[in-house]
């Protein structure tokens, strides 16, 4: 269970994560929070879309899923 980022193409079971310009690949069948962690972000910055939904760090990746996210903005 790899990351990798900025990859041109995927492999054939690798799912793209979007993160602001950023692009990495992760693997079907983890759950987001494994994901988020594996391509050195932390769970706790960001908020997972998948497929146009917020899902919980839980959410175990699927094969067609488009997976964003978007990060967590916080003030006073």
């Amino acid at each position: 269970m790899t990351c990798h980022a900025g990859r041109d193409t995927l492999s054939p079971m690798s799912i793209k994560i979007v993160y602001r310009d950023e692009e990495f690949e992760v693997e079907p069948g983890m759950t987001i929070r494994s994901a988020v962690l594996k391509c050195g972000l932390l769970p706790e910055a960001v908020l997972p879309v998948v497929n146009g939904k917020l899902v919980t760090g839980d959410y175990i990746i699927q094969e067609a899923d488009a997976i964003k996210l978007v990060s967590v903005i916080s003030g006073g």
